[in-house]
């Protein structure tokens, strides 16, 4: 009998992302009978803590810099010990991190692209800099696999991208549940049953650009009956605080750090927004779908592969606070129409959003990658100038 087929899937930071949630997501819906996975991240954290819980073996190298030649020995001699069959790296760290021991050990790579490296905000030269850096990443996978549509299609800036595919995110809807009871974060943070409660989940970064909403919240008028809930980390996050503090909405926004129990938040939420400059395929949105949320979100190409306008959420233009403060509002005084878009939110997770066909779709990848019959350690392949990396560092 054939044995299962290793894979080490390897992500940039234990704190838990999109990625890094993807991550987890497959690593539960995997078929066990077939495939063991091993996790390596370059960060502890919460995810870590996770998979633990669910009985994977997990390793932590830590770095926070891509392509740090300091730690590609170490990762070598994990994928010995682990007796790994195939690498699935997931961001643009995590594979410039992995690549060079993978092609050392003969062993096949596929690399997700979570969002690529390269963002319109960036000066020309810096991002054909990361255009670079993200064709000679795709050479050295077998296999790039696209979160969305327009994730290839930016792609083909810089490749021919003949060796990628689309895999769209999925959910774990046995989590993202709206039929489970959960725990009242109401209650907890003292939000009264009547009040409209809108959230952003989100590390605070400029891609997730949290001054939108928080100018958008300025912009609505006094009186309404809605409060805010900003729940995440990161290193926007002490400038949204002063931010709301001189726009003088501090009553109406509650910060929190991010939590576990993103179930449970989503629950207590009457809407969901999230106006982020650019985006793979955002999961926090799929998340809030699943939990049958009306979602506002910006209109980047990524979020208008989940999102239809006026169907099962509202779409804004990026950086347009009154835009999206209009939204708010309009959400705020129907709650009809926010029943209406979130019961087909819920419909559309459910037809084309879960964990289990997303996992289905890359195992077959991985057969491709890795027969069951061939599943065997393999001969050692040499890579000349990541070996002269690795001297110079020495």
């Amino acid at each position: 009998m054939p044995r299962k087929i290793r894979v080490l899937e390897t992500i940039r930071q234990g704190q838990i992302g999109g990625g890094e949630t993807h991550v987890l997501d497959l690593v539960h819906a995997l078929d066990k009978s077939q495939f063991e996975p091993v996790v390596l991240s370059f960060t502890p954290g919460p995810m870590i803590d996770r998979l633990m819980a669910m009985g994977v073996r997990t390793h932590v190298i830590h770095t926070e810099r891509p392509f740090n030649v300091a730690t590609w020995r170490r990762v070598k001699r994990l994928l010995r010990e682990e007796r790994i069959d195939l690498v699935h790296a997931h961001g643009t760290r995590a594979h410039s991190n992995t690549f060079w021991a993978a092609k050392q050990l003969g062993l096949p790579v596929i690399y997700t692209v979570h969002g690529w490296s390269f963002h319109l905000d960036q000066k020309p030269l810096v991002r054909k800099a990361y255009q670079l850096a993200e064709k000679l990443l795709m050479r050295q996978a077998g296999t790039t696999i696209c979160v969305s549509e327009s994730n290839r299609r930016d792609g083909l800036e810089f490749s021919d991208m003949r060796h990628a595919v689309v895999i769209k995110n999925g959910i774990n809807l046995h989590r993202f549940n709206p039929s489970l009871r959960t725990y009242n974060v109401r209650a907890e943070l003292g939000i009264a049953a009547d009040v409209v409660l809108v959230g952003y989940i989100a590390r605070m970064t400029a891609q997730k650009d949290p001054f939108t909403m928080l100018r958008a919240v300025a912009a609505l008028p006094a009186g309404l009956n809605v409060k805010f809930l900003l729940v995440g980390n990161g290193d926007l996050k002490a400038g949204a605080q002063q931010l709301a503090r001189e726009l003088g909405i501090e009553a109406k926004v509650i910060f929190t750090d991010f939590r576990q129990d993103i179930p449970d938040v989503l629950q207590a939420l009457d809407i969901y927004c999230l106006p982020s400059l650019w985006e793979g395929l955002p999961i926090g949105i799929l998340e809030a779908m699943a939990m049958g949320k009306p979602v506002i979100a910006s209109t980047i190409e990524a979020t208008k592969e989940i999102v239809e306008h006026g169907v099962n959420g509202l779409l804004v233009p990026v950086k347009a606070p009154e835009l999206l403060a209009a939204a708010i509002q309009r959400l705020v005084a129907s709650q009809e129409l926010r029943r209406t878009l979130g019961a087909h939110a819920y419909q559309t997770i459910q037809a084309g959003f879960t964990a289990e066909a997303m996992t289905r779709q890359v195992e077959q990848l991985y057969h491709q990658q890795v027969p069951r019959s061939t599943a065997a350690p393999r001969k050692l392949r040499h890579h000349p100038v990541a070996e002269l990396a690795i001297e110079y560092q020495q």
